[in-house]
């Protein structure tokens, strides 16, 4: 009744506004009286006075209701991007929009109004500019392409922010931090795009991100927290776009320097996302080196922190930072923080001790005393996965079965043994007692007597496993027959026993009466190597962790994915792998395998949100999308396509003409998609014979799904095959099509050769066909390092002492396919005057040279 019976402006405004405020709080989305309130807000909305139009549209946003989203998901937009509206509807009617995209996306259409917004990012007024850019963040999530050019007008906007003093930013100065909330959002909707192909506007995006860097490093121009708490709100946004391009060596190695100034920073909330952004920018080939040079701090960190969540970033980043290099040392220090660890977060430890142990190890000893030190710290917290682990590679290794026997026995002389070492000592004493049997102080009759006064301690699993160990012991040792028999007979005819320990010790007392020693011997032979198989342990972690998609933390560094057979690692990083499980009731280390859904997230820092109170209206979750397959040209693991609902991740690898190729896909969001299909095309002239295992059609919430593709090359090749992803979410079918990372050079084989060897070679392939020359400018920092990491990830071995001009790279390998063998010889020669590089390929195919030049130069 208020809202509808006033007729002057002059007493129109207080009842209007009281009708509205009455609405917002008190009627309900599905009130009877809607309809109604509809047709009231039309005609405000037409009215053109800008106070009704701006109640209008707040309570639009503030009901939300579904209703509301079908009867104004066409006026909102027209009013948005209309000429004559006055900037403050402007405002209302953009969060309005945000707000029923939100509740409604699938009412919102999807118009020519989509192209006029995104240039609401030029208006002169930064509160339409910021409510632009949230709304543009949504949409460009769900519809890339249709947002495209918001790119350059984003980077354009940044950059008259962060590199001028423009008067307009007077009245949106924060504590002397221009536009603090606007330059946020910029930031993360150029993370929704890969880098900025056009070199101009990367490189304003680029001096954009230096700026940032720099006015970090200046003094405070005020001792307010807010100012401290808007300027690294821009910063570590800055640095969370810097990961995401993951192009920029010098700008991740900066990034990394002005994390690595926050480990010891008093603020507790900055040491937690310090620790949090370096974990990431350590799976970066060219800022690992650099968060490796602040394992001290972290460790200092892991020692002396308060704060519980700090502590678990602490271990996280040093499990990021992990290789050859310092395995021994980080590992030591997760034992002896072990000791006194948060028991929440033991059993994760525990996970990641027993992963780099196994994955770094270069002496099988090391490994086997890092695992019975874990069992021995923290029992109760090693899991199954754990001690099965283990157990696999013991048998599978014959170099360390005997250590692994004196070892055990020695463990279990401690007057108090966790049962997960019981259970160890069992199976391998069980296998391989007899390789220590020679020493009077390890007789066959020690060992069995030091067992079995661990037996009545055990719980029914674990005397079920000890059982199996005696029995075997009747057949290494004959002496101890008689001994056993006795123990199995009591255990036969105990009453009340459990029933499996009773028909254990039934049938294995029969066995040995009846069977002749070579029955015996076939019967209780020794355990066969087991084949190779996905270790549960990254699985279980991965679970742990509650991660339901692909992370953006990737390893291409190719010895850190060695496991520690010396083979290439046979499972995907705790980042990039399928979640598998295995069922405890399972045969011992039959570990069958299979998916597993899991969701949610990892704890927070106990008040890291705290951070960004007062600087953020709002929060919107990024979502980066499809990255430039050239990024995989020199590395094979990775996230090569990310949206709002969808993220594929890549593990790849190739020996000569045939490659494997892990896709991961994660489902980011709480719904299913439906009819879920991912196929292959190989288009001509491309011979590719591409196999596919097929994708299950629904995809779990938080769920991801593996499938595998088997690569053969059987001819040269320019065009690379696209993945076809298909499935629907929400009532509307979603189509992506991305192309997959397979370039020529992925089929290399590097070849090592004398200076004079390559030259004589050289000198062969002479003809003009065979050679192609490229000069051109350099994009990146011309770093000597990275550009070796670069030839070497490319494929070719790299030539040391050939080249006259010790500033020349050169490098040689062969391109395999099924058809034929190509040699390939190149030379990069920079220029680091001019920033110019001339990169000369010479090959026995003129097609071959062509397409590796396009390939390495544009790493360049």
């Amino acid at each position: 009744k208020i809202l509808f019976s006033s007729t002057s402006v002059g007493s129109v405004f207080p009842a209007v506004f009281q009708g509205y405020l009455f609405i917002s709080v008190l009627v309900n989305s599905n009130s009877d009286l809607i309809r109604l309130i509809n047709n009231a807000i039309k005609n405000d909305l037409s009215s053109r006075n800008p106070t009704f139009m701006n109640l209008a549209l707040h309570c639009i946003a503030n009901v939300g209701s579904r209703e509301m989203a079908e009867a104004f998901a066409a006026d909102v937009p027209r009013i948005l991007v209309a000429g004559d509206t006055m900037d403050s509807v402007k405002q209302s009617a953009a969060l309005c929009l945000l707000r029923l995209n939100r509740t409604s996306p699938d009412l919102i259409p999807m118009g020519e109004w989509t192209s006029r917004v995104v240039h609401l990012l030029n208006d002169q007024h930064l509160g339409v500019v910021t409510a632009a850019t949230s709304l543009i963040i949504t949409l460009a999530q769900k519809n890339p392409d249709d947002f495209k050019t918001s790119v350059s007008l984003a980077v354009a906007r940044l950059s008259r922010i962060v590199t001028s003093a423009s008067t307009d930013l007077q009245d949106y100065t924060y504590y002397f931090v221009a536009a603090p909330w606007l330059s946020v959002k910029l930031l993360r909707l150029l993370q929704c795009y890969p880098p900025p192909e056009d070199a101009a506007i990367r490189g304003r995006l680029t001096e954009c991100l230096e700026t940032i860097l720099n006015k970090a490093q200046e003094p405070p121009k005020s001792k307010k927290v807010q100012h401290s708490n808007a300027k690294n709100a821009v910063l570590f946004e800055a640095i969370s776009l810097i990961i995401h391009h993951d192009s920029e060596p010098t700008l991740l190695v900066r990034a990394c320097n002005q994390l690595g100034q926050f480990l010891q920073h008093r603020e507790t909330n900055l040491r937690y996302l310090a620790l949090e952004s370096m974990c990431t920018l350590a799976s970066s080939e060219f800022s690992h080196e650099a968060v490796k040079t602040h394992i001290e701090t972290v460790i200092n960190a892991l020692k002396t922190e308060r704060d519980v969540s700090v502590r678990q970033r602490a271990v996280d980043l040093l499990y990021a930072m992990c290789d050859r290099s310092n395995a021994k040392q980080i590992v030591a220090e997760m034992l002896s923080y072990l000791e006194t660890a948060d028991y929440s977060i033991r059993e994760e430890i525990v996970l990641k001790v027993a992963i780099l142990a196994e994955k770094y190890a270069v002496e099988y000893t090391w490994y086997v005393d890092t695992i019975l030190n874990l069992i021995r710290i923290a029992g109760d917290y090693v899991s199954e996965e754990v001690w099965y682990r283990v157990i696999q590679i013991v048998i599978n290794r014959d170099d360390v079965q005997g250590y692994a026997a004196k070892t055990v026995f020695e463990a279990l002389q401690a007057p108090a043994c966790h049962e997960n070492l019981v259970k160890v000592g069992g199976y391998i004493l069980g296998e391989f007692g007899n390789l220590i049997a020679g020493d009077p102080r390890s007789s066959p009759l020690i060992q069995f007597n030091l067992l079995h006064s661990k037996f009545h301690l055990c719980s029914v699993p674990t005397r079920a496993l000890l059982l199996s160990a005696y029995v075997k012991f009747i057949n290494l040792f004959p002496e101890v027959k008689g001994t056993i028999q006795e123990v199995l007979r009591s255990d036969s005819q105990l009453r009340n026993a459990d029933v499996e320990l009773q028909q254990r010790a039934v049938e294995y007392l029969r066995l040995s009466c009846i069977a002749s020693t070579d029955i015996l011997a076939t019967v209780l032979e020794e355990m066969p190597p087991f084949p190779e198989r996905e270790s549960s342990i990254l699985a279980k972690l991965k679970k742990k962790k509650g991660s339901g998609t692909v992370s953006d933390v990737e390893d291409t560094r190719k010895e850190r994915n060695t496991n520690v057979n010396g083979r290439p690692d046979p499972y995907p990083p705790a980042h990039d792998c399928q979640t598998v499980t295995s069922s405890p009731s399972s045969d011992l280390l039959g570990l069958g395998n299979s998916s597993a859904v899991n969701s949610g997230s990892p704890p927070a820092a106990s008040n890291a949100a705290s951070l960004l109170v007062d600087v953020f209206s709002e929060s919107l979750p990024v979502a980066p999308l499809a990255l430039s397959a050239f990024r995989f040209v020199c590395k094979n693991n990775g996230v090569l396509y990310e949206n709002q609902l969808l993220q594929i991740g890549l593990k790849s690898e190739f020996r000569q003409n045939l490659g494997r190729m892990y896709v991961f896909y994660g489902n980011k969001t709480s719904t299913q998609f439906l009819n879920f299909s991912a196929s292959v095309v190989c288009h001509e002239p491309l011979n590719l014979n591409v196999h596919t295992k097929t994708a299950d059609p629904v995809v779990d919430g938080g769920a991801q799904l593996q499938q595998i593709l088997n690569i053969e090359c059987l001819s040269d090749f320019v065009e690379a095959p696209v993945l076809n992803i298909n499935f629907r979410y929400g009532g509307s079918v979603q189509n992506i099509a991305v192309r997959l990372p397979v370039t020529l050079n992925k089929f290399f084989q590097p070849t090592e050769m004398m200076s004079q060897d390559f030259f004589q070679r050289w000198k062969q392939l002479s003809d003009p066909q065979q050679e192609v020359q490229k000069i051109f400018k350099a994009k990146h920092s011309m770093d000597t390092e990275i550009t070796k990491a670069k030839i070497i990830g490319f494929g070719t071995a790299l030539l040391d002492g050939v080249d006259p001009n010790p500033s020349n790279f050169v490098g040689a390998g062969v391109i395999h396919t099924k058809t034929i063998q190509v040699g390939c010889l190149l030379r990069l020669e920079p220029n680091t005057q001019a920033q110019m590089y001339r990169l000369t390929l010479r090959t026995s195919r003129g097609s071959v040279s062509q397409r590796l030049c396009d390939l390495l130069s544009e790493q360049f």
